[in-house]
């Protein structure tokens, strides 16, 4: 990685896209089809100044804080349950935003619970709270081989959700950020994600066929009546921006491949309505690990709140992973 802080276009795109979020959250698309997000705006919804992050960016930062001092489930587990009573790594020194799957675990955490064991391992919770703060584990397995990458993502995606679904969701964006961070170009990145992905599903006694077809828009296997086709080729109104982490799985995706520019891919998750935040963090995650900090537009990272810590943050993980 040299010549290049990839931990700090990961980490910087992540919370520029959750801050270009953060005031339009909850609002529909239609809502959002006349008055649409083309920068950073202050208050609305959570009624946050200009550049605020939420949730989704302070999870990241106690991820990539943990990875700072050495992998270690249990002081992330620390980590998490002081940002929730303390606001360790918020923003303004108050939590504002957190899901409910992710407080009951935090809360879970925070009396004991084993880490891989605190999220909700049912059918009902896999909204995207792990998935919005995976992008860091990245930079620690990218060289490892692919089980092991697997039952580490499994592993850290637990802390909040442990069911199959949000893990083998974190799994293909995990996967897709390690081929652009190796270098590939956005179609031969999902390409190759796409193979490897399904080879490894399909020949590991993980999930169901069941859990499996369910990404039949990533791993282009035929399933009943469904079209063949790869999650970018679906029109807008096909793709959903709900807080369901396969839905958010899609649109990110499905933004980074439809545009050409860290500016046009975040703002295309933000006017998809919704979950803005999370949709905005999960696409300027792969955003920025594609185009680099350095076209993400300088009028927002001016107005980003703790840019100086977040990019401390990058420096300090890359001492780390480098030595």
């Amino acid at each position: 990685m040299a010549g290049r802080n990839y931990i700090a276009d990961a980490l910087l795109g992540v919370a520029v896209g959750d801050a270009l979020g953060v005031p339009v959250e909850f609002i529909p698309r239609k809502g959002l089809l006349n008055e649409p997000v083309t920068g950073m705006r202050a208050f609305g919804t959570h009624r946050q100044p200009m550049g605020t992050w939420s949730d989704d960016s302070a999870l990241t930062f106690c991820l990539a804080e943990m990875l700072s001092k050495g992998y270690d489930l249990q002081d992330l587990a620390k980590r998490f349950v002081m940002w929730k009573e303390d606001a360790y790594w918020s923003a303004h020194g108050e939590v504002f935003d957190i899901g409910i799957a992710t407080s009951a675990a935090i809360y879970s955490l925070g009396k004991g619970i084993a880490p891989t064991l605190a999220g909700g391992g049912d059918e009902n919770s896999n909204g995207n709270g792990s998935l919005m703060r995976i992008l860091p584990l990245l930079f620690y397995i990218r060289k490892m081989p692919i089980a092991e990458r697997f039952r580490i993502i499994s592993d850290v995606s637990s802390l909040t959700h442990r069911h199959i679904r949000s893990v083998i969701s974190c799994f293909i964006y995990l996967d897709m950020a390690r081929q652009l961070l190796e270098g590939k170009d956005k179609w031969t990145a999902y390409e190759n994600m796409s193979g490897e992905v399904n080879a490894f599903l399909l020949n590991n006694p993980i999930c169901s066929q069941q859990e499996i077809d369910k990404f039949h828009r990533f791993l282009g296997n035929p399933v009943g009546d469904y079209e063949i086709k790869p999650v970018y080729e679906y029109e807008e109104e096909e793709i959903s921006s709900s807080g369901y982490v396969l839905s958010t799985l899609e649109a990110s995706f499905w933004c980074l491949m439809k545009t050409d520019s860290y500016h046009d891919a975040v703002l295309k998750a933000v006017n998809l309505g919704s979950d803005t935040d999370t949709t905005a963090a999960v696409t300027g995650g792969l955003a920025g690990l594609l185009y680099g900090s350095q076209n993400i537009p300088a009028e927002w990272l001016e107005v980003l709140v703790r840019k100086a810590d977040i990019e401390d943050l990058a420096a300090r993980l890359a001492l780390k992973l480098d030595n």
